[in-house]
């Protein structure tokens, strides 16, 4: 039998069904391909969060009916490249509780790997939000009824039934965000103005993990507007993160209104851009005037910020041109002068 050098060797030698997700700055589906990649060939991880490539690695082995659930932060280099190190420490563990056999794995043989994540360096809990997309976004691809929370969640946003906001399950907010189709965007899209600011922020970092439509977008962004004049920086920030998983034109012009206004790219604000709007950063304007407020933001770390920005594939080289091309005065410039060195 062939070596298994690699965890993509490990899920394609045990004949596992495997998802992966990215838990890094939006939960979304990950390519099995873009694990062999980072292990084989030395590509660059496409979404690194914090230097890492965070993963939800979901499978089913052997005879076991019920998936198994790693949650691994590989480790990535300066270039967000792996760092196997770590990675090839924990492939030897799962070699050795295997016995180097992968082959006829049943119910004891699943339970001892997903005990490996006890005392696993790489293994990391995500936030609950987090966690409640990856349940709502697995048993959807599994084929698999979304939770008891998800009825009185459309019942609720539909205006059908009056409930207690505070009743309402962070789960059901997930499934919902994950399985909505048009009609459901567009009966939300009615009710952002009325809904309750506790419910919207929920709702909000849920569908900061979805593609939405021009009209939910529209009425997320006039909510978002509304929020920043009455002081409300968290549902506004909010309001910009869910607005992310729109097209194009429609955050793009958000961002370049916000960017344009020196009072409003405050660090939250600033933030909320860079963790889950950063595809919409790669412009030709929009990513300098982006560095330059966040280099004017005292409160802002522009370091570590734009060391992040700099990982991401598509970003890494108009990162590392607008930063080299800054002019010694400039906002940048002196940021980077600043630097220890």
């Amino acid at each position: 039998m062939q070596s298994i050098d690699s965890l993509h060797d490990f899920f394609v030698r045990t004949g596992a069904e495997v998802r992966l997700y990215h838990l890094g700055r939006r939960v979304v589906p990950c390519e099995l391909e873009s694990l062999r990649a980072l292990e084989h060939d030395g590509a660059a991880w496409p979404a690194p969060w914090q230097s890492q490539a965070r993963l939800a690695m979901v499978f089913r082995l052997g005879d076991l009916q019920d998936p198994l659930i790693w949650f691994l932060a590989l480790p990535l280099d300066e270039q967000g490249q792996l760092d196997p190190a770590a990675r090839d420490a924990f492939l030897q563990r799962l070699l050795e509780t295997l016995g180097r056999n992968v082959q006829g794995l049943g119910r004891e043989d699943s339970s001892e790997i997903d005990n490996l994540m006890k005392d696993n360096p790489l293994a990391f809990t995500p936030s609950t939000t987090f966690q409640a997309m990856l349940h709502a976004r697995a048993s959807h691809d599994f084929e698999r009824p979304a939770s008891q929370h998800l009825e009185p969640v459309e019942a609720y946003l539909s205006g059908q039934q009056t409930l207690d906001w505070q009743a309402l399950g962070l789960q059901g907010l997930a499934d919902f965000a994950v399985r909505m189709d048009a009609d459901a965007q567009h009966q939300l899209a009615r009710s952002i103005a009325t809904l309750p600011s506790e419910v919207l922020v929920s709702l909000c970092y849920c569908l900061e993990h979805v593609a939405i439509l021009d009209e939910l977008a529209d009425r997320l962004r006039q909510r978002g507007e509304q929020a920043a004049s009455d002081g409300d920086i968290e549902t506004f920030c909010a309001c910009v993160r869910a607005v992310s998983g729109a097209d194009e034109e429609k955050t793009g012009d958000w961002y370049d209104t916000l960017l344009a206004d020196e009072q409003a790219c405050g660090p939250d604000l600033l933030a909320a851009m860079a963790g889950r709007g950063w595809h919409h950063l790669e412009h030709a304007e929009r990513l300098p005037r982006f560095l330059t407020r966040l280099a004017n933001e005292p409160r802002a770390d522009f370091s570590a910020v734009a060391r992040d920005l700099a990982l991401i594939p598509r970003l890494r080289l108009p990162v590392l041109m607008t930063l080299r091309e800054a002019e010694p005065t400039s906002p940048i410039g002196r940021r980077l002068a600043s630097l220890p060195r």
